[in-house]
């Protein structure tokens, strides 16, 4: 006999959309209101991709001491992770020409693709619109259709000193450490603020495998630390229609995918650290389209931080040799280093 299969989610994810319905109605019982929380969009002059989330929060939280008490509160790593999302609720999104209207999934995203906005490069404002009337801005980034140079950077180890993925240390830094606890690696805001100097209108795309209920910490972490702002694709940690959890490299391979379609004529400096899985990943992209990769950057841990990363001295070795001959693989153990090695080769030029 042959097995049916089913087109059911995974059960994990069921009990996920019971519960986030059951916290839903609960909430909204007690009053609470839907609101967006913008992430930072990004498009071309033929398409933009907005993004974003809905959900409940308590009338105070509109008020002047409630949006301070929630500041402060968010600033404790724990309470980012405490949300009340909505279930397929309806949006409005108003982007220049173009007005498009949908609805999130069933943790409250929003990811909308809209093409036809007639807004130029730079820094341009989107509105999404929530059914009761209420707007909220969302900052898009809108890239000449003609750029070829931009960059792709990790997070995690390679921009902020997290020591993740080890559980407990992980747990500890995103729970329970300040965000002034955080450090920053030398050197890499300095970097990215001089190949933006040099290519002003390129993209800096920051890509991660964290949970985007740390979006809001990332950004004001970012911006205590001058690096240049820029569009950050994170993801949900929740359980799949198909596990219990995501995968974060197929995340990134998904992503630097995408990135490579909505940009088609960027040549990409990848970013990343060799604590995890970035070495192999940005690989195995230059390896299937060598045109589209500029330079793979990697920082190299030192062996404290390589034991705290995966519990060993030495770096993850790729589970194949890459070829990718066309393509510069540069090491170095910080942004100072990275940018030294980027202007031997003529890559930076100033």
């Amino acid at each position: 006999m042959c097995a049916v299969s089913s087109n059911r989610p995974f059960i994990a994810a069921r009990v996920e959309l019971w519960l986030d319905r059951r916290a839903e109605w609960l909430f909204r019982l007690l009053g609470w209101t839907e609101r967006v929380i913008p992430y930072t969009g990004y498009g071309t002059e033929d398409g933009a991709r907005l993004l974003g989330r809905v959900v409940l929060s308590p009338r105070w939280s509109d008020t002047q001491l409630g949006q301070a008490a929630e500041e402060f509160l968010n600033r404790r790593g724990w309470r980012n992770f405490i949300t009340a999302a909505t279930v397929h609720a309806r949006y409005t999104i108003r982007f220049g020409d173009a007005t498009v209207t949908g609805s999130t999934d069933r943790g409250g995203y929003i990811d909308h693709r809209l093409r036809d906005h007639g807004e130029p490069p730079g820094w341009r404002t989107a509105t999404i619109a929530l059914p009761g009337g209420r707007e909220f801005p969302a900052s898009v980034l809108v890239v000449p259709n003609a750029e070829t140079f931009g960059i792709i950077s990790d997070l995690d180890d390679t921009v902020i000193s997290t020591m993740l993925p080890r559980p407990l240390i992980a747990a500890w830094n995103s729970f329970f450490r300040t965000e002034a606890a955080r450090q920053a690696v030398p050197g890499m805001a300095a970097m990215f603020r001089e190949l933006l100097a040099a290519h002003p209108n390129a993209p800096l795309v920051y890509l991660s495998t964290g949970a985007w209920n740390t979006q809001a910490f990332l950004r004001r972490f970012l911006q205590r630390h001058r690096f240049p702002d820029g569009p950050m694709l994170l993801t949900d940690w929740g359980p799949t229609n198909t596990g219990w959890f995501r995968s974060g490299q197929q995340h990134k391979r998904s992503a630097l995918l995408q990135l490579a379609t909505d940009f088609p004529r960027i040549r990409w400096l990848l970013v990343g650290d060799d604590g995890q899985h970035d070495p192999e990943i940005y690989g195995e992209f230059a390896e299937s389209d060598p045109e589209r990769v500029r330079a793979v950057l990697i920082r190299r841990l030192n062996p404290t931080e390589q034991f705290l990363a995966h519990g060993t001295l030495e770096p993850i070795e790729p589970s194949r040799r890459r070829r990718h001959p066309g393509t510069p693989i540069i090491q170095a153990p910080d942004g100072r280093g990275l940018l030294m090695k980027l202007r031997d080769l003529g890559i930076v030029t100033r």
